[in-house]
């Protein structure tokens, strides 16, 4: 039997001179949540993401066996 959880992680564009502000915050906030989850148990199996409205939507699946 698995347990499954998802997690959402949005990020605002801004005015700003660094084109890569949202990859350089992204990868840090992915990060942390890829490390939260590994020490309960869980892998990651999946990512999504999408664009809205000068945002973008990353959303994690992960699964662990229970």
């Amino acid at each position: 039997m698995k347990e499954y959880k998802v997690e959402a992680l949005i990020y605002h564009s801004e005015n700003t001179f660094d084109s890569e502000r949202i990859v350089k915050k992204s990868k840090e906030g992915i990060q942390t949540k890829l490390d939260e989850y590994a020490s309960q148990g869980y892998r990651l199996t999946s990512t999504s993401s999408i664009n809205f409205e000068g945002s973008v939507h990353i959303y994690l699946y992960f699964e662990k066996d229970i």
